[in-house]
C-alpha cells in the first residue's frame, strides 16, 4: 500500500496557504513578497508532490479542491509549528544589535511615540526600530511585531502585559470654535454644543452614560472611528470632542474646558510574547518604552 502523501517542505506549504487564504497568485504572491510566477510554480510542484489537485482554476481565482480542503488543517499545523520555532529561536538571541518591531494604534504612533522613539535611538545606536501604526490587532504569536503598544490589557496565552501608563483624558476644542459659540461651563451647556463622537464605536457613548451623561449617537453631530481623524475635526473647530490632555496641551489651536469631572484615565500596556521578552534588545526597547510612555 503506498504511503499517504506528507507536506513535507515549508515554503511548498507556505505558498499552499497564501493561495488558499487569498484566493489567488497575485494575492498570494503580494502576501509573500514573492513573484506571481514564483508562486504558481511552486503550487504545481506541490500538486506534482502530492500527485492531487489542490485548487480548482476559473476566472476569478483559485478556490480550493476537496482535496485541498483536506489538506488545510494539516498546513495550518506545519505553519504554527513553524511559527513556534521562529519565536523560540529567535528568544535565544543574545545580541544587543538587531531590529525591534513596535505596534501602536495610528494615533499613538502619531503623537505618543516619536519623541519617545528618538530617545531610544539615542540611547541605543545599534538598535533599529520599525513602527507599525495600525488600529488593528497585530499578532504577536506570528511576530507581526515584537513589542505591542495597547490601550486595554490583552488577554491571549503565550503574551506577557505590563501597565506603564494611565493617560488623562480630557474636554476640548479649537479656540476658534469656542470663541465663536461661547464656553461651555457644565455638562448642561457641553450637551448644547456641536460634540464630535464614534461612529460605530460605542466607547464614548458608554462613557458619557456611566457618568450620568445619557446621550445617543444622534447627539454628536460629526462622527469618526479613526482617532487621528477625529482629532483633525476637533482642531478644525468642527466641535467639541474628548481626547488625551498631554497630547492637547502641546497644542496651540486647542483649549481645554474645564467642567469641574474627571474623566476616567486610558490605561496604556506593553505586550510582548513571552518567548521574545527577554532577549536583549527586545527587553531594552521594552524598559525605554515603558519609562517614555510613563512620562507622556
Amino acid at each position: 500500500m503506498d504511503a499517504p502523501p506528507k507536506l513535507n517542505d515549508w515554503s511548498l506549504v507556505q505558498s499552499f496557504l497564501a493561495v488558499a487564504d487569498t484566493g489567488s497568485l497575485s494575492a498570494g504572491a503580494r502576501l509573500l513578497g514573492c513573484s506571481q510566477p514564483t508562486l504558481g510554480r511552486q503550487i504545481q510542484a506541490l500538486e506534482d508532490e502530492l500527485s492531487v489537485e489542490l485548487f480548482t482554476r476559473h476566472a476569478r481565482g483559485f478556490a480550493l479542491s476537496d482535496a485541498g480542503a483536506g489538506l488545510v488543517p494539516m498546513a495550518r499545523q506545519m505553519q504554527a509549528a513553524m511559527q513556534a520555532m521562529t519565536l523560540a529561536a529567535a528568544g535565544q538571541s543574545q545580541q544587543l544589535e538587531g531590529t525591534v518591531r513596535i505596534t501602536a494604534s495610528v494615533f499613538a504612533s502619531h503623537h505618543l511615540l516619536p519623541s519617545i522613539l528618538a530617545e531610544i535611538r539615542r540611547a541605543e545606536p545599534a538598535i533599529q526600530l520599525d513602527l507599525l501604526p495600525s488600529d488593528t490587532t497585530e499578532n504577536l504569536l506570528f511576530r507581526e511585531a515584537d513589542i505591542a503598544v495597547r490601550m486595554y490589557r490583552p488577554t491571549q496565552l503565550d503574551l506577557v502585559a505590563r501597565h506603564v501608563a494611565d493617560l488623562e483624558l480630557g474636554v476640548f476644542a479649537a479656540r476658534s470654535y469656542l470663541d465663536r459659540v461661547g464656553r461651555p461651563e457644565n455638562a448642561e451647556d457641553l450637551l448644547n454644543c456641536d460634540l464630535i463622537g464614534y461612529d460605530r464605536n460605542d466607547l464614548i457613548l458608554r462613557r458619557m452614560t456611566e457618568m450620568g451623561w445619557p446621550v445617543r449617537r444622534e447627539d454628536f453631530v460629526l462622527r469618526c472611528d479613526n482617532q487621528a481623524t477625529y482629532w483633525e475635526l476637533v482642531r478644525a473647530g468642527c466641535g467639541i470632542g474628548f481626547s488625551q490632555v498631554g497630547v492637547a496641551r502641546a497644542d496651540p489651536l486647542i483649549e481645554k474646558i474645564d467642567l469641574g469631572i474627571t474623566l476616567p484615565a486610558l490605561p496604556v500596556w506593553l505586550t510582548a510574547h513571552q518567548a521574545m521578552r527577554q532577549t536583549p534588545r527586545l527587553r531594552r526597547v521594552w524598559d525605554l518604552l515603558a519609562a517614555g510612555l510613563a512620562r507622556a
